[in-house]
């Protein structure tokens, strides 16, 4: 079986930096998919976190058609919904949270727009699980944001993201991480983004892309934009090192999975790349191993003047998964510059 898993599609966002309204990078999408058993969508892949979610779900209508008629009916698309598109499945999750273990199964009607969505990629099947699901033994697949919960307050983006509750501790549940806390920095971003000019939203946006990336190991100084250097002074000296991936790990263990791979997105932040250090993309013990999908939005202050691919921020990636191969982490767009990128 082949399975093709992609993340962080973000469709509708209002600063249209959602490439997939591109027709270039949508065909390369659907040309992925030839020969794909299993379409794994790992969370975000609708913007709907701005509060406005009927621009949103017209905007990603189009696309989920199309990649509904191009696997066809003898194909399998699993949904697993991220902290951006969470409304897919709240409501459900209220009356049904306490139950809910870590390959929970909910129903694809579980509420209209979830429907919506399951309705748009027929004529493929469609299941839909939250917090994760189980690809294959030892292949445990989850968008990654309960991660924030763990980040250490080493930093201001650790702070503000990871300070959101009570801690927790092993033996918890989805349940307990879904608890409401302290406001987190995603909502706030998406409040700014939502509310602000679009001058003014898209530079908050940029310092958000900037403290996400803080977070993620082995970020080469070739990625940072000199116009941007007292900005990345601060930010860079704020940095916990290596934090996404421990709270990921910590996530794993306080949640009782045992997986030899866990692949997660929330990041955007690709790989492991070949210039990654994989020691970095592990656990303690070199268990559970981590692999992230990438995204698919243009981030220009990541991006923007940024040498071609392959590079970490570059949108397009993903994630294969063949029956006794490790997990491969991919660019479907690298062939495309960015000027057609950024023209989305």
């Amino acid at each position: 079986m082949r399975t093709l898993i992609v993340s962080d599609m973000h469709l509708g966002a209002r600063l249209r930096r959602d490439v997939l309204r591109t027709p270039e990078v949508l065909e390369a999408l659907l040309d992925a998919l030839d020969g794909v058993d299993r379409l794994v969508l790992l969370g975000d892949v609708v913007e709907l976190l701005e509060g406005r979610p009927r621009r949103a779900m017209e905007a990603a209508e189009p696309v989920l058609r199309a990649i509904g008629a191009r696997l066809g009916a003898g194909s399998e698309v699993i949904l697993v919904p991220g902290n951006h598109d969470a409304a897919l499945v709240r409501p459900w999750l209220r009356s049904h949270g306490e139950t809910l273990d870590v390959d929970g199964r909910i129903p694809p009607d579980a509420t209209p727009m979830l429907a919506g969505i399951a309705a748009w990629l027929a004529p493929a099947r469609v299941r839909v699980h939250y917090p994760g699901v189980w690809l294959s033994e030892g292949v445990y697949a989850t968008h990654g944001h309960y991660l924030d919960r763990h980040l250490l307050p080493e930093s201001a983006y650790g702070i503000a993201r990871g300070l959101l509750g009570p801690s927790l501790r092993d033996g918890a549940l989805p349940i307990d991480y879904e608890q409401p806390g302290r406001p987190s920095l995603t909502r706030v971003e998406a409040m700014l983004t939502r509310w602000l000019p679009r001058p003014l939203a898209a530079l908050a946006d940029d310092a958000a892309e900037y403290l996400r990336a803080a977070t993620m190991p082995g970020i080469p100084l070739r990625l940072r934009n000199r116009r941007f250097a007292p900005l990345a002074a601060t930010l860079l000296g704020l940095q916990m090192q290596r934090a996404s991936i421990p709270a990921l790990v910590r996530v794993v263990h306080r949640l009782g999975i045992d997986a030899d791979w866990v692949i997660f997105g929330h990041v955007h932040r690709g790989g492991p790349l070949p210039a990654d250090d994989p020691r970095r993309w592990q656990g303690p013990g070199g268990r559970p191993r981590i692999a992230n999908t990438g995204a698919w939005t243009y981030e220009p202050l990541l991006i923007h003047r940024a040498a071609a691919p392959p590079h970490p921020y570059w949108p397009g990636g993903a994630i294969v998964l063949e029956d006794g191969a490790e997990p491969q982490a991919i660019g479907l767009l690298d062939h495309l510059g960015a000027e057609v990128l950024h023209g989305a």
